[in-house]
């Protein structure tokens, strides 16, 4: 096991730059989830995640030597960020190898921080091969995601946080990809009060740290898939694992559809951006994952909000559709004049707001003299919906 000291060491290399993000009580979610639920909310981090933390206190533990060298590490994501703040912070060279795939946002992200960015592979595998290949080459100390001991150090310093706004947690919820950031919460979390237990949440679609977990030896996933980029994780660490393993009482896991109704529910009620890595725990608790833990107290980790925006308004739009608040019909219409508008009258008359309507008479699937008609709609729910069908088939517009 990790040495606490380690991290009370971390907390004090990081302490002028990581901000001590907000630990607040989530009133909402707590009626849901019939528990007492706190939120720390380190998508309020600096970069957007938690993984400043081990970053900065991995490069402020290297001798003079190493970092006049410089850094290299391979991410597509929030480490990326993290690596090449602190680099700025001590004025030295950082390489980040991203994913030829990369999105420009997050390669413009990087290099906003001064990091060199080097593209190479098609996936994370295969930057990190390059990245640790061009490290030896050109003497640069390569700055793992999870896979040493000072960035899991510096990762459960967000533990140290949550414990000194709230001491008598009976839980704690924490994302799990690579296991770096739950090896040093749990450290920190069983060393200071081993009473409390330590869940880890994993995404269903990249399950093998989880696996590996419940084996207790570690397995490798052939491929992962999940809207949860940030715990995306291929392979299973020996060292985390081991961590785990010692610290960890049980490691859970959410789908896609479960993680997008937490970043929904979030923005919505928390007013808070949270990636799909961060939402997990939340995800957790919404769908009753973990129906022991009713009446207990509870800590989320939020472990960071750089959301993709075009995923979001994916999730937004789809969200919207399954809660019944928009509603899409398409009819087919005479074409001719007054057609249309004695259509959308019903719809005004139901108090329905079209926000979009499609208007075709092309289709080759269609009578001569026929118009398929599209509508997008603001509704209030399943049984407002419920009478615009009513009414439309009342009407001859929809069949049974």
């Amino acid at each position: 096991m990790l040495d606490i000291k380690k991290i009370y060491e971390a907390k004090e290399r990081i302490k002028d730059i990581v901000v001590d993000t907000p630990f607040s009580y989530a009133p909402h979610l707590s009626e849901i989830a019939s528990c007492e639920v706190y939120l720390k909310k380190e998508n309020l981090q600096v970069t957007g995640a938690f993984k400043i933390r081990g970053a900065y206190n991995k490069i402020a533990s290297l001798s003079e030597s190493q970092r006049a060298c410089g850094v290299v590490a391979a991410s597509a994501g929030n480490h990326a960020q993290g690596v090449a703040l602190s680099a700025s912070k001590f004025g030295i060279k950082a390489v980040i190898v991203m994913p030829e795939s990369t999105p420009l946002t997050k390669v413009n992200g990087v290099k906003h921080y001064g990091a060199e960015v080097i593209l190479a592979g098609s996936n994370y595998d295969e930057a990190y091969a390059y990245a640790t290949e061009y490290g030896e080459k050109n003497s640069l100390t390569f700055v793992h995601p999870f896979e040493d001991e000072e960035v899991i150090a510096g990762q459960g310093t967000v533990a140290l946080d949550i414990l000194e706004s709230k001491d008598d947690l009976d839980a704690v919820l924490i994302p799990v990809g690579g296991g770096g950031l739950i090896s040093g919460m749990a450290t920190a979390l069983k060393s200071i009060n081993p009473k409390i237990e330590v869940i880890g949440v994993s995404a269903q679609g990249a399950p093998a740290f989880k696996k590996s977990f419940d084996s207790k030896c570690a397995i490798d996933s052939t491929s992962v898939r999940t809207i949860a980029d940030g715990i995306a994780v291929r392979d299973t660490s020996e060292i985390t694992l081991s961590h785990a393993l010692e610290c960890v009482d049980k490691i859970i896991s959410v789908d896609d559809e479960e993680i997008a109704s937490a970043i929904l529910f979030l923005l919505e009620k928390q007013k808070l951006v949270v990636e799909g890595a961060g939402s997990v725990g939340v995800a957790a608790l919404l769908h009753n994952k973990l129906p022991h833990l009713k009446g207990k107290k509870v800590a989320v980790v939020l472990s960071g909000g750089n959301m993709d925006v075009t995923l979001l308004s994916v999730i937004i739009e789809k969200g919207l559709l399954k809660s019944g608040r928009k509603m899409k019909v398409t009819v087919t219409l005479i074409d001719k004049p007054g057609s249309l508008m004695r259509f959308t009258e019903i719809l005004q008359e139901l108090n329905a707001n079209i926000v979009h309507i499609a208007y075709d008479r092309t289709s080759i699937s269609l009578d001569y003299g026929d118009a398929n008609v599209t509508v997008h709609m603001e509704t209030k729910g399943e049984k407002h919906q419920q009478e615009i069908r009513v009414a439309l088939k009342s009407e001859g517009y929809l069949r049974d």
